[in-house]
């Protein structure tokens, strides 16, 4: 695993080259007021963000509380859990920058997509949950009926994401608008599930972009030939699951203790992006022909 400084000292080269950048695009609001100083900068923020999802904490209060303002005084310049929550909404977007333009793969002409369902709540709650109520729908898995949203992604046999977008739970996995949106940078072959099967003109349109979607046929379809090489690279689709476990289990992305919209997203993208930092990934070996998986 990458270790605490690289990560910050990453983080704080791109902070600087951000804020530069942001600054240059900020409106005066003409008051003349003196701009302070925060204690923490972003650039902590965000690795503290980053790195709770390897501390092996269930909660981030847990996290910094017992572990941050205790052991980390030395390396941060630590304010207090409820100042901490503050300065963590600011930093959502940078974040997101950080994630989209840093750490985010290249596709390299055979890649895997699925999604994942984060739950907000126990579905029988769900008329009473009110924190992602503008966000969280209900919607239905292989696993039945949650309440929550999504996360979509796309990955490469090396386990990397290349693609990433978040739903509402009752986004459908071949909802098209969502297909076109988190394929703009890919190309190839694309493998999904049955919950990826598109109407013969989306397919079309998404094979003259320069992606081949490949997905298993349902039990009432027509069978047809597929090459060898696809069926395959279909059996070994198990790899974006194991991700999505690594995920779930490992870097705590789902859990619904969430207390704003802003918060959810942050969690998640710093999910993400410690996923994305993590050395050891799920791959797929791929001894093919390089005829054999061109688009």
């Amino acid at each position: 695993m990458t270790d605490l400084v690289s990560i910050f000292c990453e983080i704080d080269d791109f902070c600087k080259d951000f804020e530069k950048q942001y600054e240059k695009r900020m409106l005066s609001s003409g008051s003349g007021k003196r701009k302070r100083e925060l204690i923490m900068n972003m650039s902590e923020v965000m690795t503290i963000s980053i790195w709770y999802h390897f501390s092996g904490y269930a909660t981030f209060k847990d996290y910094y509380t017992k572990h941050v303002s205790v052991y980390m005084r030395s390396e941060f310049n630590v304010v207090s859990y409820t100042r901490f929550i503050e300065l963590r909404k600011r930093v959502l977007m940078p974040l997101l920058v950080y994630l989209v333009t840093r750490k985010l793969n290249n596709c390299t002409g055979v890649s895997f997509i699925d999604s994942f369902r984060l739950e907000a709540c126990n579905i029988r709650r769900a008329s009473s949950h009110k924190t992602l109520k503008l966000i969280a729908k209900k919607g239905k898995t292989g696993e039945g009926w949650f309440f929550g949203t999504k996360v979509h992604l796309i990955i490469n046999p090396h386990g990397e994401i290349v693609s990433f977008y978040i739903s509402s739970g009752n986004v459908a996995d071949n909802n098209h608008d969502l297909i076109f949106t988190i394929t703009k940078q890919i190309y190839g072959k694309l493998f999904g599930d049955r919950g990826y099967l598109l109407r013969p003109d989306i397919f079309e349109k998404l094979y003259q972009s320069g992606v081949h979607m490949i997905t298993k046929i349902k039990s009432n379809m027509k069978n047809k030939l597929m090459h060898t090489t696809d069926k395959l690279m279909l059996k070994g689709r198990g790899i974006i699951e194991s991700v999505g476990n690594i995920l779930k289990n490992t870097l705590h992305l789902e859990h619904s203790r969430h207390r704003s919209i802003s918060g959810f997203l942050l969690h998640v993208i710093s999910s993400l992006t410690a996923y994305q930092i993590r050395d050891k990934k799920p791959s797929l070996s791929l001894n093919l022909p390089i005829n054999s998986i061109s688009a």
